[in-house]
């Protein structure tokens, strides 16, 4: 195991400076340097300026989602401690952080991959923007009066026009997030697929389809009276659009390592947090 790890911690949580203090003195007795980034949940600096041997993500899973974004390219391992609600990415609960980093620290952690969206922005046949997205892509109205005119394809075949609020393009990961809470399915996050869910479809017909992430989709922005249009990726970093404008949706070549977050830990989430039993679960 390496020597030099990056904490990258929300700064809104209850308790995180608490936990990263202890976890710094952790890495000290371990022979291992630990940098500390604070995520405020606005700025989007990248805060991996050098090469780590692993992340730790200390928050919610919007931190694991800014951190994965940075983290993928660079094949740095993420280690997600959940301080959020829900939890279903960040499968760490913050009272078993130091069994959990010791026993990754001793080789005995699994680590999991998990799939990544790759978004290009065209204008004018110019791409003008790319961005990765471990959870989802969403193009869609802003403001009230928010239903707008998209022409959808799938590796070259139209899905015709959706009016709608906007449409999400999810990863396996992301199908918990947004995307479910507009209707969508739920895939297990080793599943090789997206889904694309319309957002308040003008026409009951549109329904949530689940793809291979083999394919590559477009989306072309036609003429609305909404005109202010944006792609928002991850729910946290978003770029305006312009009639014409087209975004092209593929998995990325980048795949997050997780640690610590199994599919058992996956299901264990929706278990308890979807109340499938039917009440919560005691202790």
């Amino acid at each position: 195991m390496g020597k030099n790890v990056i904490i990258i911690l929300t700064t809104y949580k209850p308790h995180v400076a608490e936990i990263a203090k202890a976890m710094i003195v952790f890495f000290q007795k371990e022979g291992i340097h630990a940098d500390v980034y604070e995520y405020d949940g606005v700025t989007h600096a990248d805060p991996v300026e050098k090469q780590y041997d692993f992340a730790v993500s200390l928050g919610g899973d919007g931190t694991v989602l800014f951190t994965a974004r940075y983290c993928a390219p660079k094949k740095i391992p993420v280690f997600p401690i959940n301080l959020g609600e829900f939890g279903f990415i960040a499968g760490i609960e913050p009272e078993y952080w130091e069994e959990a980093l010791s026993g990754y620290l001793a080789g005995s952690a699994e680590s999991h991959e998990r799939l990544m969206l790759s978004t290009a922005v065209y204008r004018d046949a110019e791409c003008i923007g790319t961005f990765d997205a471990l959870n989802d892509v969403v193009v869609s109205g802003a403001g009230i009066a928010k239903l707008i005119n998209l022409a959808v394809s799938f590796n070259g075949v139209s899905f015709g026009t959706y009016r709608a609020d906007g449409v999400i393009v999810s990863s396996p990961t992301g199908s918990t997030a947004y995307s479910a809470a507009s209707g969508g399915p739920i895939m297990d996050p080793t599943v090789a697929a997206f889904v694309l869910t319309p957002i308040s479809a003008f026409s009951l017909s549109n329904r949530p389809v689940v793809l291979p992430a083999s394919g590559v989709m477009h989306i072309d922005v036609l003429h609305n009276r909404q005109k202010d249009v944006i792609v928002s990726i991850d729910g946290q970093e978003s770029f305006p659009l312009c009639e014409g404008d087209r975004i092209e949706i593929r998995m990325s070549p980048h795949r997050l390592t997780l640690v610590g977050c199994s599919p058992a830990v996956f299901y264990t989430a929706l278990r308890s947090k979807l109340v499938w039993s039917g009440s919560p679960l005691q202790d």
